[in-house]
């Protein structure tokens, strides 16, 4: 199965990424979008996001993700800004 890791943090800054992380969660998703199962801390900031197999992703309070969304290459890793509260969706993609 394919999945995406999300590691939650404090700061916004990408330099400012301290450990240890707020929260990490797993998303496990397949051709229909699949929201992470909870929401991201009120404290988070910044999100890190590594995908084991190509993927589309969304981010927001009740995010869709589709194959026009934002992709993702497989075994990358990219930062995002966020807001406590927002969620991730994730959708297989080629």
């Amino acid at each position: 199965m394919s999945k995406i890791y999300v590691t939650e943090f404090a700061g916004s800054d990408i330099n400012s990424a301290k450990f240890p992380p707020i929260a990490e969660q797993t998303v496990t998703f397949t051709s229909a979008s699949v929201q992470c199962s909870n929401a991201f801390n009120a404290l988070t900031r910044l999100i890190r996001v590594n995908t084991s197999a190509i993927c589309s992703i969304s981010i927001g309070k009740n995010p869709t993700a589709t194959a026009d969304t934002l992709r993702m290459a497989a075994n990358t890793t990219e930062y995002f800004s966020v807001e406590g509260g927002f969620k991730i969706a994730a959708i297989d993609n080629t």
